[in-house]
């Protein structure tokens, strides 16, 4: 065992002694969920934050996550390294964003306890830096080729065929490379479109809009609540809107701490977004959420969440504040949700009209959350109900180490929903119970 791996756990000792205290105090907090959640009173951490996170254990010969009713999972692909983001091309040819949270020197005493714990739970280390094609050629549910389309990125994420340009998010920019019909590998030179600064929340997602002029990116914050100091978090916390036509890009929507997943809602046309909150305020303080994006619209980070509740922990900007625009949906404390796509109603069997989550999980409250694919059904462009579970059993019932993570959720080139799953390093897929397999 060596020394990150033997600090890992003496944290983990240290902090299941202040998650011991804290359950004390706090009790259970309910999970804010949905327009009105019932969001508890923050109370700051200090030194100490709740630090918990299960061991990556991935997943056994046979075992797999848990489908809810009348839906089952097999797995599309594996063997992956870290799968993150998932893309479907026009001939059906399934693309795999494999990337990792890149290991660094730790800045402080805490940090290095963040960084193994991050470690000892798959959430940092090497990232294979390269996009995955596979193709299900027999039609069976299982990907039978599996290869290299595109290498020699930097923290790829989103991706985007528009045309004969195919767009990848890295994290220091958006890249255009050529792309020919069907082709399973691309060899050809990129050409930068963005500079973003990396670090941080390193993941830059992409969303096209409907006639391809535009992209619109996600960019993370640098730090937890601008631990950095603003020059670091110039530029972030944001999702930009690219303009292909001229190249030019621009902040379409600020305040947003970690913006990673993108969907348009397709009654309104509205641009929805899942965002992760801020830490060291307590379990469900404050959630987690998704929520549509105005065009110039600023969402609270980092001096205020959920609307105008200051964080006394940031110097404030009144003004600003007095402008911050409350989200729409909360989807519960510290989730991690990620991953989002429109569902329209029959892609799976009982489920209406709503978006697709994955929850990466967290590790930073006493009692996890997350660590599974949710529903959100929606009525008349709106989020309308509590979230109903996909997929679960991503987490061992201790909550000592987890099977897998899910993070990008698609609709697959045969309808199903595929998950991908960056601990057990494969691509799940869901369908009805009586669907072929």
């Amino acid at each position: 065992m060596n020394v990150s791996a033997i600090f890992a756990r003496v944290v983990a000792l240290v902090g299941a002694t202040a998650l011991v205290v804290r359950r004390m105090q706090d009790g259970s907090p309910v999970p804010a969920f949905g327009s009105a959640p019932a969001i508890p009173t923050a109370k700051p951490q200090g030194a100490v934050p709740t630090l918990k996170m299960p061991t990556a254990q991935g997943w056994a010969r046979g075992q797999k996550p848990v489908a809810a009713p009348g839906l089952k999972v097999n797995a599309f692909a594996s063997g992956l390294k870290h799968p993150r983001w998932i893309g479907v091309l026009p001939n059906g040819d399934v693309l795999i964003a494999e990337s990792n949270n890149v290991t660094r020197p730790p800045r402080s005493l805490f940090d290095y306890a963040m960084v193994s714990t991050m470690k000892r739970a798959a959430a940092m280390g090497v990232s294979a830096n390269r996009i995955t094609l596979l193709r299900d050629t027999d039609g069976d549910g299982v990907a039978e080729t599996q290869e290299v389309f595109l290498e020699g990125l930097n923290q790829p994420f989103g991706m985007a065929l528009l045309g004969e340009t195919f767009y990848v998010g890295n994290t220091d920019g958006v890249m255009a490379f050529p792309y020919a019909a069907g082709a399973k590998r691309i060899t050809a030179p990129g050409r930068r479109m963005t500079i973003f600064k990396p670090g941080g929340h390193w993941t830059r997602s992409l969303l096209p809009n409907a006639d391809g002029t535009k992209l619109y990116v996600g960019v993370g914050s640098s730090s937890n609540i601008g631990d950095n100091g603003a020059e670091a978090e110039v530029g972030r916390a944001a999702i930009y809107e690219l303009d292909l036509v001229t190249g030019a890009y621009r902040i379409f929507a600020s305040g947003l701490r970690n913006a990673v997943g993108m969907a348009w809602e397709p009654v309104t046309g509205a641009l929805w977004t899942v965002v992760n909150e801020r830490d060291g305020l307590g379990d469900e303080t404050p959630p987690d959420y998704l929520t549509s994006v105005r065009d110039g619209g600023f969402y609270g980070w980092p001096y205020c969440y959920w609307g105008k509740t200051v964080d006394d922990r940031v110097p404030q900007d009144a003004a600003l504040v007095a402008t911050a625009i409350t989200p729409d949906y909360a989807l519960g404390g510290h989730t991690a949700s990620l991953g989002l796509c429109w569902l329209p109603a029959g892609t799976l069997p009982g489920f209406p009209d709503g978006m697709a989550i994955g929850q990466h999980g967290s590790w930073n409250r006493s009692t996890l959350s997350g660590y599974k694919v949710v529903f959100v059904p929606f009525v008349d462009g709106r989020p309308s109900g509590p979230p109903v579970d996909i997929l679960s059993g991503f987490l061992a019932p201790d909550e000592k180490v987890s099977y897998g993570r899910p993070v990008g959720v698609s609709i697959g080139p045969d309808g199903s929903l595929l998950v991908a799953d960056d601990v057990g390093d494969c691509i799940w897929r869901v369908t009805g119970a009586g669907a072929h397999s």
